[in-house]
């Protein structure tokens, strides 16, 4: 079931059976460089990142990270959702999107109705995102949405990711 839709889009929880796409995604060079390696190298890694990773953030949280898929096919194109990290005051957006699918303004749209819906459904009015200092497409799309950079850094030892912050309005 859906958790939201667009015209092009279904974002859906992620289940076991995405262990597949979730190894091809993690292990994408833009991956690893702009968000991190999570050291998942084969279908058990995967299936132990989905369920301690996005499944175990729907028990805890009520939201996590999903699978964005192509509503016409099905195909999961990436990921977009809100998380909760205990280093952040609040919860942030994160989304990635397989190098053939970016450009088509996909991760927009995905993350456009991911917010929308952190804020109706799940009453959540402020948001973060972290990005490396030197992804100029993703701070871009950041702005498209709203957001605003923000003086503080995450860390205090990392002065190559920066942070964003939106409120919602009204």
């Amino acid at each position: 079931m859906p958790l939201c839709t667009t015209k092009r889009l279904c974002i859906r929880h992620f289940v076991p059976g995405d262990a597949g796409f979730i190894l091809r995604l993690l292990n994408d060079r833009s991956f690893i460089d702009n968000i991190a390696d999570r050291q998942v190298r084969s279908v058990a890694d995967a299936e132990r990142y989905l369920r301690d990773g996005p499944m175990a953030s729907y028990a805890a949280h009520g939201h996590g990270l999903n699978c964005v898929e192509l509503r016409e096919s099905g195909e999961p194109i990436g990921m977009c959702g809100i998380l909760k990290r205990d280093t952040l005051p609040s919860p942030d957006l994160g989304y990635a999107l397989l190098p053939e699918h970016t450009g088509h303004g996909y991760a927009r749209e995905a993350a456009a109705a991911v917010m929308q819906h952190a804020t109706d459904e799940l009453g959540i009015r402020h948001l973060l995102a972290i990005v490396n200092a030197d992804n100029s497409r993703s701070i871009r799309l950041l702005g498209q949405l709203g957001f605003t950079l923000e003086p503080t850094a995450t860390d205090q030892e990392s002065t190559s990711l920066l942070r964003y912050g939106w409120t919602a309005i009204g």
